[in-house]
């Protein structure tokens, strides 16, 4: 079956093949959040996008990219509860490190049991077997989110990819229909959409697949247009 994106708890992981690495999405949680494990096909290498909740789920959902559950790194989109309800236990099982936008790792830390975190900024890379991913800082949502950036090579095989498309793990930050919640407040809803405009729609093409925190996912072509409108809203 072809990838959707679409999730839902308790139900089925979706899984997206690439050249280089798989993607694979559930949703956990009362709040239905995503979590996200990207797999380097060719070392095993895996990397978590959020341990939102239920850590049983999670540890499976790393047993289906690599049977020994090698799981490099924990990466915490921000701070908020509902992201961080499974960081102790898949890290107690897995011995992952943890990484975390730097303006939101003490708080993320903490809810690790005081675990050590990478504090990650604005344009770092994360290395995952042979895979790079740059860590987009999108302030706003919290003062220390974070979204990921994954590029397909330019020379592809498998029937869903496009050559160079980048795959965003966005967080809470960029949904379908608009950034973030900011807590209705008109300075960081400004930061936000500032940073989505100029770190994401005007670095990556139209083609950038967004993988949320919460729900369905989406294309920045999809989002382009409503830009101007998501600013006079004012959320």
């Amino acid at each position: 079956m072809s990838y959707t994106g679409d999730v839902r708890v308790g139900g089925p992981t979706a899984v997206r093949e690439l050249d280089d690495a798989v993607v694979r999405k559930v949703a956990v949680g009362p709040g239905a959040n995503n979590a996200y494990l990207v797999t380097c096909r060719r070392s095993g290498a895996q990397l978590l996008v959020d341990a939102a909740a239920d850590p049983d789920r999670l540890l499976a959902l790393v047993r289906e990219g690599s049977p020994a559950a090698r799981l490099a790194t924990v990466v915490t989109t921000h701070r908020h509860a509902d992201h961080v309800g499974a960081l102790v236990s898949v890290l107690a099982v897995t011995g992952a490190d943890l990484a975390a936008g730097a303006d939101d790792a003490d708080a993320v830390g903490a809810a690790a049991d005081g675990a050590p975190v990478r504090r990650l900024v604005h344009g770092d890379t994360l290395t995952v077997g042979h895979l790079v991913l740059e860590v987009v800082a999108l302030r706003g949502h919290t003062p220390g989110s974070v979204a990921l950036a994954l590029r397909e090579p330019e020379h592809v095989h498998v029937p869903d990819a496009v050559p160079g498309r980048v795959h965003l793990f966005t967080g809470d930050s960029l949904f379908p229909g608009g950034v973030g919640a900011t807590g209705g407040d008109p300075e960081r809803f400004g930061q936000l959409l500032t940073d989505v405009r100029e770190r994401v729609f005007d670095r990556f093409d139209d083609a950038t697949w967004v993988y949320p925190g919460h729900g369905a996912d989406t294309t920045l072509g999809a989002e382009r247009p409503h830009l101007d409108a998501w600013r006079a809203r004012g959320w």
